[in-house]
């Protein structure tokens, strides 16, 4: 279950502002008309007229403007003739400043569908980068059911650095999620990279410990080879950065972490929430030199069948209501019930949207995965 936008109320209203938009041209060229035609007819409304390419402009194509500007001339063309008025130096000036007005209106309109092309192709390569990093997870998974939801701040065109990714190993089912500082192209090419260690170590590394170690070998080669070009500031990248936490659901009843500097993930029991705090809190991946003599352990935690565990990213926690309030995600996660994870994670996301009043500051991204209490039969190769 993946939602791509945090809005959902949004397009709607969009849809009716945009129709009202388009009839406006259409509604100031019949008024004039009536007018004009009706004993009001003693009203000056020729000026009214060229305002109509313009803001046929708004949401019209340059056909679309063109003829909107057609059709003011032939208002304007028959108000004189109705009013035997041709001759006169007024109804000259109200067509030739009409003429200005609606050739500046068709190359307007010409630049903004040319730049909203181009946005459009650009939101749809943004779609493909992030569905790189942010695949489909299947309902069942070893011995564990999951759900995962994404959730975009409406920020244009750009693309945040949220990641998630489970598998299932002959070492149990291994999750990872994440979070890069920045937003961009750099921020999507931090997290493919630190992505990408992740599927490709969980299969041959035993210790979870080295799942991270190559993660974060992959985003220092990552590092290395990004473009300064490619920030706004180039003093960003020496503040480059990716939260990560790492998760392995193995046979037995516990869960293990590998916590580096991520929002601590949530366990449900029996509708208690408790949040499962490293002992000794890491840095971030991308901060190695702050990682001290000791080496990086795996905690380990009970997980039973029937728990619930909650991994997301700080676009949830971080959510602000009008009053400046954090969503209460632990107050909010006691009092929901569901059957099944991808039912609990929607209830979760209506909540959460309903706390932001549908606008995020932040990307947002939640995985759930759920204890059975019998392991799945795994499809052979």
């Amino acid at each position: 279950m993946r939602f791509m936008r945090s809005t959902p109320g949004a397009s709607g209203r969009s849809q009716t502002l945009f129709a009202i938009t388009r009839c406006l041209p259409f509604l100031v060229l019949a008024a004039v008309l009536s007018l004009e035609l009706s004993p009001a007819h003693t009203l000056y409304t020729g000026p009214l007229l060229s305002p109509a390419p313009a803001l046929a402009a708004v949401t019209m194509g340059p056909a679309g403007t063109g003829g909107t500007a057609g059709l003011a001339g032939g208002v304007s063309a028959i108000t004189a003739t109705h009013h035997h008025a041709w001759g006169g130096q007024q109804v000259y000036a109200n067509l030739l400043a009409l003429l200005v007005v609606a050739v500046a209106s068709v190359a307007t309109s010409a630049v903004r569908v040319r730049r909203e092309h181009e946005l459009t192709r650009i939101r749809r390569i943004a779609e493909v980068s992030q569905n790189v990093v942010l695949r489909p997870l299947p309902a069942r998974m070893g011995v564990v059911n999951t759900a995962s939801v994404y959730m975009a701040a409406e920020r244009g065109a750009q693309i945040g650095g949220d990641l998630y990714e489970a598998m299932c190993t002959r070492y149990g089912v291994r999750l990872i999620v994440g979070d890069v500082r920045g937003k961009g192209l750099a921020a999507v090419r931090s997290a493919a990279a630190v992505v990408g260690a992740f599927r490709e170590a969980v299969h041959y590394e035993r210790d979870l410990t080295e799942v991270m170690r190559r993660c974060a070998a992959a985003l220092a080669r990552e590092y290395e080879l990004l473009d300064r070009s490619e920030l706004r500031d180039p003093l960003e990248l020496e503040e480059q950065f990716v939260t990560v936490l790492l998760a392995q659901v193995p046979d037995d009843s516990t869960v293990q972490l590998i916590n580096r500097g991520h929002p601590p993930p949530l366990v449900v029991r029996h509708r208690t929430v408790r949040a499962l705090c490293p002992v000794r809190p890491l840095p971030p991946l991308g901060l190695e030199e702050f990682l001290g003599p000791h080496p990086i352990r795996v905690e380990s935690f009970p997980f039973l069948p029937g728990d619930r565990l909650l991994l997301h990213t700080d676009g949830v926690i971080e959510a602000r209501n009008r009053c400046n309030e954090f969503f209460p995600l632990h107050q909010t996660m006691e009092r929901l019930d569901a059957t099944t994870p991808s039912e609990y994670l929607d209830r979760l996301r209506h909540a959460l949207l309903r706390h932001a009043e549908g606008r995020l500051a932040d990307d947002a991204a939640m995985v759930l995965v759920e204890r059975t209490a019998a392991r799945a039969e795994q499809p052979s190769p």
